[in-house]
C-alpha cells in the first residue's frame, strides 16, 4: 500500500516556509480535517476545493500531487 498524500506531503513541513508546496504542507498539518489517510486525487481535490482557504491555488496541490505519483504511487 502506498503512503498517503498527507505523510508523503509532511515531508516539506518547514518552520521558515520557501516554497508554496512547505506552506501547504504547515497549513495543512494544522488542518485536523484534512484526509489524512487518503491517496485518491478526487477525494484530497474536493476536500481542498471545499475547506482548503489556505490554498491560494490548486495548482500548488496539483504539483505536490505530481511529486506524489512519482516517487510513492505503487
Amino acid at each position: 500500500m502506498a503512503k498517503s498524500f498527507y505523510h508523503f506531503l509532511m515531508k516539506y513541513r518547514h518552520p521558515m516556509p520557501k516554497d508554496p508546496i512547505s506552506h501547504f504542507a504547515n497549513h495543512a498539518y494544522e488542518d485536523h480535517s484534512f484526509p489524512k489517510g487518503s491517496i485518491d486525487y478526487d477525494e484530497i481535490s474536493s476536500y481542498l476545493e471545499m475547506n482548503g482557504h489556505y490554498l491560494n491555488n490548486m495548482a500548488v496541490f496539483d504539483e505536490a500531487w505530481d511529486h506524489y505519483i512519482i516517487t510513492e504511487k505503487d
